[in-house]
């Protein structure tokens, strides 16, 4: 009973550090595409904004609620537009990424404002990088 509980505990630590690892991996790699938003992404979705606000305002749920409306939109583009799509393994683990860290922010607000900050910027990096791909696969122009 005993060797059951410790593999079963020592698997799951392994696959929340195989996830966080992965997902900080993919936000490195793809941080000059967080760069690159497209026009009509832009003018859109408020990652810009809230990555801003983030370095100047100590009001963090304001700019949760940003990156939340943005969240609302894409998962309702990715839904209902045909040309929009999640099709990659890597962005359905920026998604759960995103998600992850939403539960950390609700847990850190409070007792841990740096760690909410984090967490937020770490939203607004995903957000950021998933607008940006489904605005390339609508056809929106790149800015340059």
């Amino acid at each position: 009973m005993f060797a059951s509980v410790f593999v079963i505990v020592v698997c799951s630590a392994l696959l929340a550090y195989w996830f966080r690892f992965s997902c900080i991996l993919l936000l490195r790699t793809h941080g000059e595409q967080a760069n690159n938003l497209t026009a009509g992404v832009q003018g859109t979705f408020g990652c810009a904004e809230a990555r801003e606000r983030l370095e100047k305002d100590d009001h963090l749920d304001g700019i949760h609620a940003v990156l939340q409306r943005d969240f609302e939109v894409l998962t309702y583009l990715v839904r209902h537009a045909s040309a929009v799509k999640l099709e990659s393994f890597e962005e359905k683990l920026l998604v759960w990424d995103y998600k992850a860290m939403r539960l950390w922010y609700a847990v850190t607000k409070t007792a841990a404002p740096e760690q909410a900050r984090r967490a937020l910027s770490e939203m607004a990096s995903v957000m950021t990088i998933l607008a940006g791909r489904l605005g390339e696969r609508a056809g929106l122009p790149v800015e340059a």
